[in-house]
């Protein structure tokens, strides 16, 4: 049999400026690393199938599908604050789309599957630490409930690529509701082409805010409907203790995901200035600035629609003003309450906002680990003789026994039962995530030693990261001092 991928094309129907047509370049020798067989199941795709010679070359760009339709997006954006008119897919093919079994239009993009019109003279492959590092961060990140493009495969193309040193090649299959940014519309707004803003965000609507079609102004509409969706998704990272790492315009989506893991990373320590990305040398895109940034993207965006809300532009700018004011009460809302549901406090009272927020502090001056505080907190909350393990976070712990002493007075106040809120605490604080050191553990074994068992490990482990699994209990401690990562590179 053949793998069929039932494509149904809406992007690539678009005028001819929006893309360009391009063919993946074949590859040498692929073989498949990993396929997502839940999510191939999902896109109603035969896993089986996928797994063979012949799935194998379809998901390295050697062979296409029938019914692909492979464009490269135009897209321009802001780099680090400053813009650029035309970026585009330079290392990445947008196959086609199919509608998965919930009904949901899903884009199949290859990453690293050869140059396209928009590579500004890269070679527009991919490494396979990269991949790797995709692949485990955007599964982590579904598996934490966070709106994210998906990792369908994992493939080695048999050939070599060029970055400081010669590195295995290998191309990520791409699942996202889409891959329109906002840097998407400032391709065309850049231009004065009203008429491609127009048409952009027509089909943004129709894909993403079917609701806001028979809204009296749906361009409005669509505005406030991503500025919700953004502030949501960067407080849910805030609430990992995610980290984008390149929060440019073309890495926005308009759909609400998280796209383009390059230097991204799971802070262990907290530290609200904290980067790892290489390139974000002056902190531009640290922990603490997400929100700040996500604002400063969207007024892009605004600036793009401005045209399509009024004719007239002082009235629209207000307009847009009044919907941008919206995001950070939204985003502080949000981050408010999964605060309180980190600490355990299920219903709202005066003082939890500074309760919590003396929590961080404490947890700042003292190089408390994000991810175990948090975690060992519910243990607490259940059992008082589990503090040690909290305060052992702490370099000096009886700044937490100051804080505790606070906090129970407020838990007392709840209603649950000690036993409901540790459930409910252990719900939203993840025992495992992507500890930067395991990534990079990873990373070296395949590309070292072409061994992808800590790969298919650390993949099983953060498939449930709020079961305690004592079998793999050791994923979740910090990063010894000579294994902690102070850098993560793009690897473009």
């Amino acid at each position: 049999m053949t793998v069929h991928f039932p494509f149904q094309n809406s992007y690539a129907a678009l005028p001819a400026n929006f893309f360009a047509r391009v063919a993946p370049t074949p590859v040498a020798a692929p073989r498949l690393i990993k396929l997502n067989r839940p999510l191939a199941v999902q896109l109603g795709l035969d896993p089986d199938l996928l797994e063979t010679p012949e799935g194998a070359e379809i998901l390295a760009g050697k062979r296409l599908p029938e019914g692909a339709d492979p464009i490269a997006m135009a897209y321009a954006g802001h780099q680090f604050g400053h813009f650029v008119p035309q970026l585009g897919d330079g290392r990445a093919i947008l196959l086609g789309e199919i509608i998965d079994r919930d009904g949901v239009r899903r884009d199949i993009q290859l990453k690293g599957s050869g140059p396209t019109p928009f590579s500004r003279r890269g070679d527009g492959r991919a490494a396979l630490g990269p991949v790797l590092r995709e692949y485990i961060v955007s599964e982590a990140m579904f598996a934490l409930d966070i709106p994210t493009t998906r990792s369908l495969a994992a493939v080695i193309t048999g050939e070599h690529v060029i970055r400081e040193t010669a590195l295995p090649g290998a191309v990520l299959t791409r699942v996202a509701a889409s891959h329109v940014r906002v840097g998407t519309f400032q391709f065309f707004a850049a231009r004065g082409d009203t008429d491609g803003v127009r048409a952009l965000a027509d089909h943004v609507i129709n894909r993403h805010y079917p609701d806001v079609a028979k809204a009296d102004r749906p361009y409005h509409a669509l505005l406030e409907g991503v500025v919700a969706r953004q502030a949501e998704l960067v407080a849910r990272w805030l609430l990992v203790g995610f980290i984008h790492g390149v929060m440019n315009t073309d890495n926005t989506s308009i759909s609400g995901e998280t796209i383009d893991y390059g230097p991204c990373a799971f802070m262990d320590d907290y530290n609200p200035a904290q980067v790892y990305s290489s390139i974000d040398e002056m902190g531009r895109y640290a922990y603490g600035n997400q929100p700040r940034i996500a604002l400063w993207n969207l007024t892009r965006l605004a600036e793009c629609l401005l045209p399509l809300l009024s004719d007239d532009q002082e009235k629209a700018i207000e307009q847009a003003q009044f919907i941008l004011g919206d995001f950070s009460e939204k985003f502080s809302a949000a981050y408010a309450a999964g605060l309180r549901r980190k600490v355990g406090l299920f219903t709202e009272r005066d003082g939890d906002e500074a309760l919590i927020e003396s929590l961080l502090d404490a947890m700042a001056k003292n190089h408390a680990d994000f991810t175990l505080t948090f975690r060992r907190l519910g243990d607490a909350a259940l059992d008082a003789s589990a503090d040690e393990n909290v305060r052992a976070q702490f370099m000096d712990p009886t700044a937490f026994d100051e804080w505790a002493k606070r906090w129970r007075d407020r838990l007392a106040l709840e209603p649950q039962t000690p036993v409901e809120r540790q459930s409910a605490m252990h719900a939203v604080n993840p025992a495992f995530i992507p500890r930067n050191h395991r990534v990079e553990a990873v990373i070296a074994a395949a590309t070292n030693d072409d061994d992808y068992a800590p790969f298919e490990e650390l993949l099983t482990v953060l498939a449930k990261p709020y079961d305690d699994q004592p079998q793999y209990a050791a994923y979740a401690d910090p990063p010894l001092p000579d294994q902690r990562v102070l850098q993560t590179f793009c690897g473009t």
